[in-house]
């Protein structure tokens, strides 16, 4: 019996060994000719493709532009502003965002006069301009609250209250959001 067990063993890992020594058979493609060159010329399209995007700007805007006005001024007049909607420095109301800021054209400047070697100089103000640009004064801001009391910004994580600007929640801190049903 114990021979008859080997003998079993052995035809069955003999057997094993020649079955699996095998490639097995592989299918033909699924997809045709016509498809795979389709394919290939609109991969070929897609890397001619003189579509340009620009890279995304990680520089953060200057709090003042070249003409000197603030990107965020206080609304209630205060002098000075910031580059970010924070607190005033001397009221502590939250700074609102200055349209000027992006409309307000850079100082005009030209070229004047000449040395003897017939060099010129660059960058004073043209004849009969100011020598400086009075910032335009920053139009009040929406009320926090409109009329139906729905608050212009509130807290993404359903605390009560709001405020008139995306400052931090009073209850929890984080940043408010603009609430388009205040429009």
């Amino acid at each position: 019996m114990k021979t008859f067990v080997y003998l079993l063993i052995t035809t069955m890992v003999m057997l094993s060994v020649i079955s699996c020594s095998d490639k097995p058979a592989r299918p033909s493609s699924v997809l045709t000719q016509s498809q795979i060159d389709a394919a290939n010329a609109r991969a070929a399209a897609d890397a001619n493709s003189t579509a340009i995007t620009p890279p995304a700007s990680n520089t953060p805007e200057p709090p003042q532009n070249a003409a000197g006005v603030w990107h965020y001024t206080c609304s209630n007049g205060c002098a000075g502003g910031g580059g970010s909607a924070t607190a005033c420095a001397t009221c502590g109301s939250t700074l609102v965002h200055n349209q000027g800021y992006h409309s307000t054209p850079a100082a005009a400047t030209t070229s004047i006069g000449g040395d003897a070697a017939g060099a010129t100089a660059v960058g004073a103000p043209a004849a009969g301009l100011p020598s400086t640009i009075t910032p335009n004064i920053a139009t009040p801001p929406e009320p926090a609250q409109n009329a139906a009391g729905v608050w212009h910004y509130t807290c993404s994580n359903g605390c009560a209250g709001g405020a008139g600007s995306a400052t931090a929640c009073a209850t929890c801190g984080s940043t408010l959001v603009h609430n388009q049903g205040y429009h």
